[in-house]
């Protein structure tokens, strides 16, 4: 069950890849947390609502994912939709976004998701 983290300690993969003062270590940023995966508000915002979904196992990138971790994906898509409903956004829409590699727009590499809402967003692709 996904819970709140006003209160919870830090997760190991923050603190494992992230510096001290990195922000989303603050407590006020996080949004949930269960025993496989925390999610947080995004430092670099691109919509009014930008939530990581973290996995509490390593894994780079998607190439890395084993058929055994498949459903490690799978919660990170079901996590972000519960949030999205007990928020009270579902209904009006939001994107899941996940990149790999450097011309997939990666930049951390550890497996995440982004969830986006809070206004339309549009169309998204190459910028031909």
């Amino acid at each position: 069950m996904l819970r709140p983290t006003s209160t919870t300690a830090d997760c190991p993969h923050v603190r494992h890849h992230l510096p001290q003062d990195h922000p989303s270590r603050d407590p006020g940023r996080r949004r949930l947390e269960d025993d496989h995966l925390i999610a947080f508000r995004d430092i670099a915002p691109q919509a009014p609502v930008h939530v990581l979904f973290v996995p509490k196992t390593d894994i780079a990138t998607l190439n890395d994912l084993r058929q055994d971790q498949a459903a490690i994906v799978g919660r990170l898509a079901h996590a972000a939709a519960e949030y999205a409903k007990r928020e009270g956004f579902a209904e009006d829409g939001y994107r899941i976004v996940m990149n790999c590699n450097g011309d997939g727009g990666q930049t951390v590499f550890q497996i995440h998701l982004h969830l986006l809402a809070g206004a339309p967003l549009g169309r998204f692709g190459t910028s031909r």
